[in-house]
C-alpha cells in the first residue's frame, strides 16, 4: 500500500510503500510522555520501503535508555516515527501523520496496558497485552493477550 503523510507544518513529509506489516496502540509510559497523554497510534511498515521525501526530521534517542530512536519535525514537533530495536527492518509510523489516518483501519492489538491510565480506552475486540506480545512486533498477535 502506498501512503504518505507529514509533519504539522508540512516541512517534513515521508513515503512508504509495501505492506503495513501491522498496526497498534501502546500505552507505555514513554509513548504517553512523547504523545502528551495518550497512547501511540502506529502503523508498522517495511524500513525498505519508507522514505523521507522532503525535510529531513531530527532523531531523539535517550543515552541512559535502550530505547527507540524517535524521528520528528524539529520545527513544530510532530512524533513521525519511531525505530525500534524490538523491530528491526521496520519503521513505526504514527498514524496521525498520514495523510489519511483513515487508512489505519481498526488497531490488531494494544500493549503496555499495564501502564494505562484510567482515561484510557482500548477498543472492544483488540487484543491486550500487559507488555509487548511475546513476539517481534509486526508479527501475529495471536498469544498472550490479556483481554
Amino acid at each position: 500500500m502506498d501512503m504518505e503523510g507529514g509533519c504539522y507544518c508540512g516541512k517534513v513529509r515521508y513515503r512508504t510503500t509495501g505492506p503495513v506489516v501491522g498496526a497498534g496502540l501502546c500505552f507505555c509510559r514513554e509513548c504517553q510522555h512523547v504523545s502528551g497523554g495518550g497512547a501511540t497510534v502506529a502503523m508498522i511498515v517495511p524500513e525498505s520501503g519508507f522514505a523521507y521525501i522532503a525535510g529531513q526530521p531530527r532523531i531523539f534517542a535517550r543515552s541512559d535508555l535502550d530505547a527507540p530512536a524517535r524521528e520528528f519535525c524539529a520545527d513544530c514537533g510532530t512524533q513521525l516515527a519511531t525505530r525500534s530495536p524490538r523491530a528491526p527492518g521496520k519503521v513505526i509510523i504514527k498514524a496521525g501523520t498520514l495523510d489519511d489516518p483513515a487508512v489505519l483501519g481498526q488497531v490488531q492489538s494494544a500493549s503496555y496496558v499495564s501502564e494505562k491510565q484510567v482515561y484510557h480506552a482500548v477498543p472492544d475486540g483488540v487484543p491486550a497485552f500487559d507488555r509487548f506480545p511475546s513476539r517481534r512486533v509486526g508479527e501475529s498477535a495471536e498469544q498472550g493477550a490479556t483481554a
